[in-house]
């Protein structure tokens, strides 16, 4: 049997001054420390297991994927968590020739929540001295594929606005000239007395509306694409919240909406551009409001997380389609005669430019909710006084050596 490396220092502990073997432990926990220090900084999950497919050691990252902490995994059996490979068939390496290389596996798990990983497998005894067990490498393709999403979905606006630029300002003149013309058009037929004359105006003025309807699209779709600069300040979301509200409470009533506002007594401020914001609030109400035909309720509440200032709508409307939620934050992807599609764009990105989160929940006849979530101001300062607090400290440890 191959020896290892501890029967190895054992044999020479009596050939060892104290000194010396002080020197080597030290060496040793320095190692083991860094190796951990490395394995918990990773994304990628990793677990070890013994002959019998039982849980040793698991990173943080593990511990996250498999929904559980430190103390609650290890000895258990590595097939509670990763079902669908025969964990002790395989740990069993005299029993096949699987361990002539590494194993890799695509399995699927449903706890805490639904994931794809990536599963590498590598015998113990293929990187050391041991004869049984092995390393278990397990990586989130789900999260890789959000990221990859976003990435291209990133690109792809990239390329529709360099296009949106380019085509606006092909439509744009041609389109306020026809509008001039139209208008001189309409002067001249002012002037007539023909019996035909208010007919003649009724076509002329249909034609202005379209025209300057086209002429809105093209300013909402450009507005919805390019990246507005942000002036960021300290404000109060219930505030903008209720402005907004108060806009638009003819249309409300008319529509025979109900809104209600519920919001803790503190509420931190968000950091975050009033303007644009308020945008994206009415974009979501007015939304709402027309998912509403024959009147409802729209609650809006106002909370805090840690991180975050979170707003949420929710509406007794008619709900979205699976079909068109995949598409909720495409351009002219609307499913109202009249929408431009451009609404929930301008959401996506004004929250995006804050570095926030959005989360949107609905099923047909069922209404919508959609949460957004913006950076708190106070976060901020924070993160600069732990900052100028490790400054500090540095400084201090730098001064007594």
């Amino acid at each position: 049997m191959k020896k290892g490396f501890w029967d190895k220092l054992i044999e020479r502990l009596d050939r060892l001054d104290p000194d010396s073997v002080q020197t080597h432990l030290m060496r040793l926990a320095r190692e083991r420390g860094l190796l951990e220090s490395l394995l918990e900084a990773i994304q990628e999950g990793v677990i070890a297991v013994d002959g019998d497919a039982r849980i040793e050691y698991a990173n943080r990252a593990a511990q996250r994927m498999l929904g559980v902490r430190s103390g609650e995994v290890l000895g258990r059996e590595l097939a509670e968590f990763l079902p669908g490979i025969e964990w002790k068939a395989l740990m069993d390496h005299s029993g096949g020739p699987e361990w002539s290389a590494v194993l890799t596996r695509r399995i699927e798990v449903n706890y805490p929540e639904h994931r794809l990983l990536d599963i590498y497998v590598v015998p113990l005894s293929l990187v050391s001295d041991r004869e049984s067990g092995a390393v278990v490498i397990a990586r989130d393709v789900e999260q890789q594929r959000e990221e990859q999403s976003r990435m291209i979905e990133s690109e792809r606006l990239k390329a529709i606005t360099i296009l949106a630029g380019s085509v606006a300002h092909e439509i744009g003149n041609p389109l306020n000239s026809l509008n001039i013309h139209l208008q001189l058009l309409q002067r001249e037929l002012q002037k007539l007395d023909h019996e035909r004359k208010k007919y003649l105006l009724e076509l002329l003025g249909v034609a202005r509306q379209e025209v300057g309807r086209l002429d809105r699209i093209i300013h909402q779709f450009l507005r919805a694409l390019r990246p507005a600069p942000l002036e960021p300040k300290p404000t109060d979301l219930r505030k903008l919240v209720e402005e907004v509200i108060a806009f638009m409470r003819v249309e409300l009533e008319n529509r025979d909406v109900l809104v209600e506002i519920e919001a803790p007594d503190e509420l931190p401020a968000a950091l975050v551009d009033p303007e644009q914001v308020r945008q994206a609030f009415y974009n979501i109400v007015r939304n709402a409001a027309q998912a509403m035909e024959g009147g409802g309720l729209l609650q809006i509440s106002l909370d805090s997380t840690d991180r975050f200032v979170a707003v949420a709508f929710r509406d007794t409307g008619s709900g979205i389609s699976p079909e068109q939620m995949g598409r909720l934050f495409e351009p002219f992807a609307s499913s109202k005669a009249d929408g431009s599609g451009l609404g929930m764009l301008i959401v996506q990105r004004v929250v995006r430019d804050h570095g926030g989160e959005i989360e949107v929940q609905s099923r047909p006849g069922g209404g919508t909710s959609i949460t957004l979530f913006f950076p708190r101001e106070d976060r901020r300062v924070r993160l600069l006084e732990a900052h100028r607090r490790e400054r500090a400290r540095s400084k201090a440890r730098r001064a007594k050596t």
